[in-house]
C-alpha cells in the first residue's frame, strides 16, 4: 500500500495542529517513527501517508489499540501496535523489530476524543456515566479517590492537578455528600460541584478543573509523562525529533521545562559555586520551538478542543555539531 493512500484516522478524531506536527517531524522515506499516544490515530495516518516510513504506536487503552488494527492492516506491515504506557516505551520498544533509534517521537497528550466521548469510560460531565476515568482497564477508578480520600488529601489533589481555588470548599462537600452514601457517577460528582463553586466569567463549566484533578491522578499522567519524555530523548537518532502537543498548564510546564534542560538551558549556577566555572559539554539537542505554537483561529473554529493546545519540538544534535561546538 503506498503512502499516499494511508487510510484516515478513526471517524470523530481530528488531530490538532496536525500541519505543524507533520511540518516538524517531516517523515521521510524509509524513517522510523514513534507515536507515542495512538489514540484515533490520526498522526500515525498522516506520517504513513507522507513517506513510505515503519511507525510504531503505543497506546495503554485497549479499545484504541482495537481500532488501529484496521490501519495496520491497511498499511501493509508499516504500522506496528503496542499495548501499554508511554512511561514504558523503553520496555515496548525494545521488542524486535522496534530496538534501535528512531527518526521522530509524536506525543499527544491527555485524554482522547474516543475517551472523552464514551459516557461509559466516565471522564466528562457533559453526559452521565460511571466515574471510572481510567484510560486502560486497571488500577483504581477516580470513584475510588472520591469515596476514599481524607478530606484533606481530596483538596490537595483538587488544587494541585486541578489548579482549583475552591478545592477545600469542594473537598468539604464531598466528604458530606459521602456520608450518605457513595458517590459513583459522573453527573452526580458534577451537580455537587456546580453547587459549591459559581460558574466565572470564563464559561467554562464548574467541574471541569476538579474532574482533570481526578483524571490526572487516577492515570498518574504527570508522572508518565516525566518518565515518556525522558525514555523517548533517548531513542532519538542524530537529527531525530520530538514533538509534543499539551492541552493544560500542567502539562506543557513539564513539557517546556524537560525541553529547555535538553537543549541545555536550565538555570545557570550560583556564582559561588566552583562547579560553574567548568566548561559545559554541548547540549545532545536543539530546540525548534523557541515558543510553544498555538492553533490559529480556523482550526480553533473547526475544533474547539484544540484551543488550549501547545506544541514544543526539539531535535537531537548531530555528532558533527557537538564537534564543531566543541571547537568552536
Amino acid at each position: 500500500m503506498s503512502a499516499a493512500t494511508a487510510r484516515s484516522p478513526a471517524a470523530g478524531h481530528q488531530p490538532v495542529l496536525l500541519a505543524e506536527v507533520l511540518a516538524l517531524l517531516a517523515p521521510r522515506e524509509g524513517g522510523r517513527y514513534l507515536d507515542a499516544t495512538f489514540g484515533g490515530g490520526g498522526y500515525a495516518a498522516a506520517v504513513l501517508a507522507r513517506a513510505m516510513c515503519t511507525l510504531w504506536a503505543i497506546d495503554r487503552d485497549p479499545e484504541a489499540i482495537a481500532r488501529g488494527e484496521a490501519l495496520a492492516a491497511a498499511c501493509a506491515g508499516r504500522l506496528h501496535l503496542r499495548l501499554g504506557r508511554f512511561g514504558d516505551l523503553a520496555a515496548l520498544l525494545a521488542e524486535a523489530p522496534a530496538a534501535g533509534a528512531l527518526d521522530g517521537i509524536v506525543f499527544d497528550l491527555g485524554v482522547s476524543s474516543f475517551q472523552l466521548d464514551t459516557p461509559a469510560r466516565g471522564f466528562s460531565f457533559r453526559a452521565d456515566g460511571p466515574l471510572d476515568m481510567r484510560m486502560g482497564q486497571s488500577g483504581p477508578t477516580a470513584a475510588d479517590l472520591v469515596n476514599t480520600l481524607a478530606e484533606r488529601d481530596l483538596a490537595d489533589l483538587l488544587y494541585t492537578l486541578g489548579e482549583e481555588r475552591a478545592a477545600r470548599r469542594i473537598a468539604a462537600a464531598i466528604i458530606a455528600a459521602r456520608a450518605a452514601g457513595p458517590l459513583t457517577g459522573t453527573a452526580q460528582l458534577a451537580r455537587l460541584i456546580r453547587g459549591v463553586v459559581r460558574p466565572d466569567r470564563s464559561g467554562i463549566d464548574p467541574a471541569t478543573r476538579s474532574f482533570q484533578a481526578l483524571r490526572i491522578r487516577v492515570n498518574d499522567e504527570l508522572g508518565e509523562i516525566e518518565r515518556g519524555l525522558a525514555q523517548a530523548a533517548q531513542h532519538l537518532a542524530p537529527g531525530g525529533r520530538l514533538v509534543v502537543v499539551a492541552f493544560h498548564s500542567l502539562e506543557d510546564r513539564l513539557v517546556k521545562r524537560f525541553m529547555a534542560a535538553a537543549c541545555g538551558r536550565g538555570p545557570a549556577p550560583s556564582r559561588h559555586d566552583p562547579g560553574g566555572l567548568a566548561p559545559k559539554p554541548p547540549p545532545r539537542f536543539h530546540l525548534l520551538t523557541p515558543r510553544a505554537l498555538r492553533p490559529g483561529a480556523a482550526e480553533i473554529a473547526a475544533n474547539p478542543r484544540a484551543r488550549s493546545a501547545r506544541l514544543r519540538a526539539l531535535e537531537a544534535a548531530h555528532p558533527s555539531t557537538d564537534l564543531e561546538m566543541l571547537a568552536a
